[in-house]
């Protein structure tokens, strides 16, 4: 644990240095330590559990400052499905391309499909552009990618296994969609009722720090139970923060700021923990030009995926090329893809070191595209419909 916080404080330092993102720098020194390089550390169970600690904790975070109304729009539902299968296309025909197997260009094209809601979310917390309106359609449309990524993973596996059938598809799709609204509505209706209630207790007076522990408790639970209906765990800690996002405490202490602080050291492992999970020694000759175009089409079939319904949907242009390079990241998402696909025999070694690479790179080239181009000097209004009223410096 300590040399993983003395790592992360080397990443801050990189990300300084080179003036980046603290993402870039913290992925860059995992690089450095894990199995590619150094060799300091390898992606062991404890790593991986405070990794995933680190990603439940930073999408808690981020969704104390988004509301249900901002994520369950149409906007972000066009975006979303656009955005799953234009990369499936993508991802399927350029592996069939270059000589792979049917079920091995599925579950490519299958995992091109996710999105690391993570990543974005925390550049954008970074740089301070949470609020914008480019900002609310990512994480809306990324909550609701995650989603759709798990039934493109379900069909692409049951299309493999020759075991198809439109009634398991369904099912995984309304328990999906049931979990976001039920846990949603209790959160925003009782839980956070509740927690008010509770606040203005003189248990609560006397101990202002049983809040904050309220909180984060139900932040991992609501992550277990999406794991339970089969989402990602982020998805379900997102959904308990915007539940507690109304929140007005009198007695007790700020949740808000102790989460921020856990965010601050664990989400730092989290991004670590991407660079020490990639193995460059595995790539060979033969599969890294794979590997180049695939990441390649990764980004444009985002791009064009998510920013062109954005762009129809009313936002500008730029703002429409941020939501288009923001659903871009792969990340961890698409690692686990990868895995699934390894573990169940689908894809082999060569393949899995690919898509987890691709993950990489396509995490790397946000952050950088972010705060070198987008967040200089160029913005756009809105009015309060929506509608564009200014784009431009």
């Amino acid at each position: 644990m300590s040399l993983l916080l003395f790592v992360a404080l080397g990443g801050y330092l990189i990300a300084s240095r080179i003036n980046q993102s603290v993402v870039i720098g913290l992925i860059l020194v995992g690089l450095i330590i894990g199995p590619s390089a150094l060799g300091l550390i390898t992606y062991t169970d404890f790593v991986a559990s405070l990794a995933h600690l680190g990603a439940v904790i930073l999408l808690f975070v981020i969704g104390l400052e988004f509301n249900v109304s901002e994520i369950l729009s149409l906007r972000n539902g066009v975006i979303a499905g656009v955005g799953v299968i234009v990369p499936w296309i993508g991802g399927y025909g350029l592996s069939l391309m270059f000589g792979f197997s049917t079920p091995t260009a599925i579950f490519i094209g299958t995992a091109l499909t996710a999105t690391s809601i993570a990543i974005t979310a925390n550049v954008l917390k970074e740089l301070g552009k949470l609020q914008t309106e480019a900002a609310r359609a990512i994480i809306g449309a990324a909550v609701i990618d995650d989603v759709l990524s798990l039934l493109a993973l379900s069909i692409s596996t049951d299309v493999v296994n020759g075991t198809i059938s439109a009634e398991d598809i369904a099912f995984v799709a309304i328990k999906a969609v049931a979990f976001i609204l039920i846990a949603g509505a209790v959160g925003i209706f009782v839980i956070s009722k509740y927690v008010e209630r509770l606040d203005a207790t003189g248990f609560c007076k006397k101990f202002p720090e049983v809040i904050f522990i309220f909180a984060m408790m139900m932040a991992f639970l609501y992550a277990i139970f999406a794991e339970v209906v089969g989402l990602s765990a982020i998805v379900g800690a997102f959904i308990a923060g915007v539940s507690f996002e109304g929140i007005r405490l009198t007695h007790s202490k700020d949740f808000r700021e102790g989460a921020e602080y856990l965010r601050i050291i664990f989400a730092s492992i989290f991004f670590v923990s991407l660079g020490i999970l990639a193995d460059l020694r595995t790539l060979t000759p033969e599969i890294f030009l794979f590997l180049i175009i695939l990441t390649l089409v990764a980004i444009l079939t985002k791009l064009i995926g998510c920013g062109v319904p954005a762009f129809l949907m009313g936002l500008c242009r730029k703002d429409a090329l941020i939501v288009g390079f923001g659903m871009a990241p792969r990340g961890e998402v698409a690692m686990i893809v990868a895995l699934i696909g390894l573990e169940t025999g689908i894809i082999g070694q060569s393949v899995y070191v690919v898509l987890v690479l691709m993950s990489l790179l396509t995490t790397i080239i946000t952050p950088v595209i972010y705060r070198n181009w987008f967040y200089k000097n160029e913005f756009c209004t809105y009015d309060a419909n929506g509608t564009v009223v200014h784009e431009g410096k």
